[in-house]
C-alpha cells in the first residue's frame, strides 16, 4: 500500500533582521542572516573581500584594522573548518582572539547562556562569533550584548549560515563573473541545510539568471518554492545546462528515521559523479560547503578534479570573514 509522505515546512524564524543588523546610521553592525541586507551590501561585502584575499600572497599574512580589539569564538557545536578561517580572519586582522572550548564551559554545568555571555563580555570582548545548535542564538545574544559589541552568525540550528554563503557567492563571481546569465543547481540535503537557505537568500539577492534544488521529496520543504527556486527530484534534468552545482552534506544528525532507504541508494540517484556531471555544462564549477561525504554526496574523482573550486571555497572564507568582521566593526579595505 502506497504511504503518502508529507514533506515538512522550512522552519520559521523572522525577527526583523534590518532592525537588529544595521545602526541606526544604515551601517553593519552585526551579521545574522542575508535575510534584511540588501544587494548594495552584499556586493560591497564581496568587494571588501577582494582587497583582503590578496593579503594572504603576502610574506607578512596581516592588516592592523583590528588591532587592540577582541573577537570571541563562541561555539555551541563542533566545527573545524568555520572555527579555525575565522580564528585565521581574525588574527589577519590583528585582532586578540579567545576560542571557548564549551565543552567544558559553565554552560554545561547549569549556566545559562545570558549569564555566560555576560561573563565573556565583562573581558572586554568586540565581537562574538556564535555557533549554535538552536536557532536563533545568535540573534537572542545580539539583543543582550553591550552597544559596541557586533556578532556574527557562524551557523544557527536550521536556519542562517550567513558567511558560507557569502564565500560561496564570492566564489562564484570570482569564477563566472555576472550573476544574471547564471544557473546554479543546490543538490541534497535542502531541507536540514542552513547553507542552503543563506545560499538561495544570497544568491537570489544578486539576481542569478535560475536557481534550482535538486533533491528527493523526503529531502526538500514543501513551501521552498515561495524562495523563488524550481526544484527537481531526477539529477539529470536538474543539472542540464548548470553552471554552478553546490552538493550539500546529508545531515544525518538532524534527521528523522525513514528519511531516506539509504546512503547508497542516495549516492546512486543523487551523488555527483563524473557521469551526472557531464550533463551539466561542460566549463561548471563544482561546490561543497563541506566536509563532503566522499562516496556518499560526491566522487572523490570529481571532489579533486579540474571542474572542483571546493579548496578555493575554504581559502576565499578567510577573506570574506576578514571583510564581515572589518564592516561589523566600522572598518572597512583591504589595504593596511
Amino acid at each position: 500500500m502506497a504511504v503518502n509522505f508529507v514533506r515538512p515546512k522550512i522552519p520559521k524564524f523572522t525577527p526583523d533582521p534590518w532592525a537588529i543588523q544595521f545602526d541606526q546610521h544604515g551601517n553593519l553592525k552585526h551579521l545574522l542572516t542575508i535575510e534584511g541586507i540588501s544587494p548594495q551590501w552584499i556586493t560591497r561585502i564581496l568587494d571588501t573581500a577582494e582587497g583582503f584575499v590578496s593579503v594572504t600572497d603576502r610574506e607578512v599574512k596581516k592588516v592592523p584594522l583590528l588591532r587592540g580589539r577582541t573577537v570571541v569564538n563562541l561555539c555551541f557545536e563542533s566545527s573545524t573548518r568555520t572555527r579555525t578561517t575565522f580564528e585565521l580572519a581574525a588574527k589577519r586582522l590583528s585582532a586578540d582572539v579567545l576560542n571557548i572550548n564549551l565543552a567544558t564551559s559553565a554552560t554545561k554545568k547549569g549556566e545559562s547562556l545570558l549569564d555566560t555571555l555576560r561573563n565573556i563580555q565583562a573581558m572586554q570582548a568586540d565581537m562574538f562569533v556564535v555557533r549554535h545548535e538552536q536557532s536563533g542564538a545568535p540573534h537572542f545574544i545580539a539583543q543582550h550584548v553591550e552597544p559596541h559589541v557586533s556578532v556574527i552568525n557562524a551557523g544557527d540550528g536550521w536556519h542562517a549560515h550567513p558567511t558560507q554563503a557569502l564565500l560561496d557567492a564570492f566564489t562564484v563571481r570570482r569564477h563566472k563573473g555576472d550573476f544574471a546569465p547564471l544557473r546554479i543547481a543546490i543538490v541534497g540535503d535542502v531541507l536540514h541545510s542552513r547553507v542552503a537557505r543563506s545560499q538561495i537568500h544570497v544568491f537570489n539577492s544578486l539576481n542569478v539568471g535560475e536557481l534550482r534544488v535538486i533533491a528527493p521529496r523526503t529531502l526538500i520543504p514543501q513551501d521552498i518554492e515561495h524562495m523563488g527556486v524550481r526544484v527537481f527530484h531526477d539529477m539529470r534534468a536538474g543539472l542540464r545546462d548548470v553552471d554552478v552545482i553546490i552538493m550539500l552534506r546529508l545531515q544525518r544528525e538532524r534527521m528523522d528515521a525513514g528519511l531516506l532507504p539509504s546512503e547508497e541508494e542516495f549516492y546512486r540517484l543523487y551523488g555527483l559523479t563524473e557521469e551526472k556531471l557531464a550533463w551539466a555544462k561542460p566549463d561548471a564549477i563544482v561546490m561543497h560547503p563541506g566536509p563532503a561525504n566522499r562516496g556518499v554526496e560526491i566522487e572523490s574523482r570529481v571532489a579533486d578534479g579540474p571542474q572542483s573550486v571546493i579548496l578555493e571555497q575554504v581559502s576565499n572564507g578567510i577573506g570574506v570573514r576578514m571583510a564581515a568582521m572589518s564592516l561589523c566593526m566600522g572598518r572597512k579595505g583591504g589595504e593596511s
